[in-house]
């Protein structure tokens, strides 16, 4: 599957180069990042950002962003190993190759995103960022630095404990939520606990934005994902969709 993907300028935050996982720029200063955007005479109800798991840019994150812009809106996925010169990695390296991102980098590509949404006219009020497992996190660190439409995180992990470098563990900062929060978690997944669930959605009720966390009896980390089948749990993955759809609409405000 292949959407259009446009090279994005990093801002002053991730201007760094040498191509190193540590730095927040890319070789060439700039982020690729894959569009799904609808047809031109067609005005999209706002801009998603879409940060895949672990694994990186594959057919399903781009599936996802496709099915974003069915709905109406213009859906966009950062490649966030850029820095590797790489897009994807097999499943059995996502755990590891995950850990060698960075704060800083991930908060540049996605602010080069933002950016780039602003300049085609959708405003952080019309913009919205979810993401599934590692992109989970990342969303959901974004609602705490930036104030946005709306966020939305599928099994986000680092709760307790933070994945990268200048990143603190999600209930840290839940409190500070400045953008409203939906969290869809799986109550079987392996990476999040139940008590780890429970004290995040105490945490993020504090929070002065909209937030709700759902969580799914019997459901596993991955859920979402129907290409893998040991994980994936169709009922509550639709569940998700629907909830994660209604959550846009009802928090990105309307043109």
């Amino acid at each position: 599957m292949t959407l259009e993907t446009v090279r994005l300028h990093l801002g002053r935050g991730g201007s760094g180069v040498g191509g190193r996982a540590d730095t927040p720029g890319g070789p060439d200063g700039t982020v690729p990042v894959s569009v799904a955007a609808p047809a031109p005479a067609v005005s999209p109800r706002g801009g998603v950002i879409v940060i895949p798991d672990a694994r990186g840019i594959t057919n399903y994150v781009l599936s996802v962003c496709e099915q974003l812009r069915a709905e109406g809106w213009l859906a966009l996925t950062p490649h966030l190993y850029h820095r590797d010169g790489r897009s994807e990695v097999p499943v059995a390296e996502g755990s590891s190759k995950m850990l060698t991102l960075t704060a800083a980098g991930i908060a540049a590509d996605v602010d080069a995103c933002l950016d780039h949404l602003a300049t085609v006219g959708l405003p952080p009020s019309r913009a919205g960022i979810i993401g599934f497992c590692m992109g989970g996190t990342a969303a959901f660190l974004t609602s705490a630095r930036r104030g946005l439409g709306a966020a939305v995180t599928f099994y986000g992990g680092a709760v307790s404990t933070p994945y990268w470098t200048g990143a603190p563990p999600l209930l840290d900062v839940a409190d500070q939520l400045r953008t409203p929060w939906l969290g869809l978690y799986g109550e079987n997944d392996t990476w999040v606990t139940v008590d780890e669930i429970r004290s995040l959605r105490a945490a993020a009720a504090r929070a002065p934005v909209p937030t709700e966390l759902i969580s799914y009896p019997g459901a596993q980390h991955a859920f979402h994902t129907p290409e893998r089948p040991a994980t994936h749990d169709p009922v509550a993955a639709r569940d998700a969709w629907s909830r994660m759809l209604r959550w846009l609409d009802t928090h990105i405000t309307a043109p």
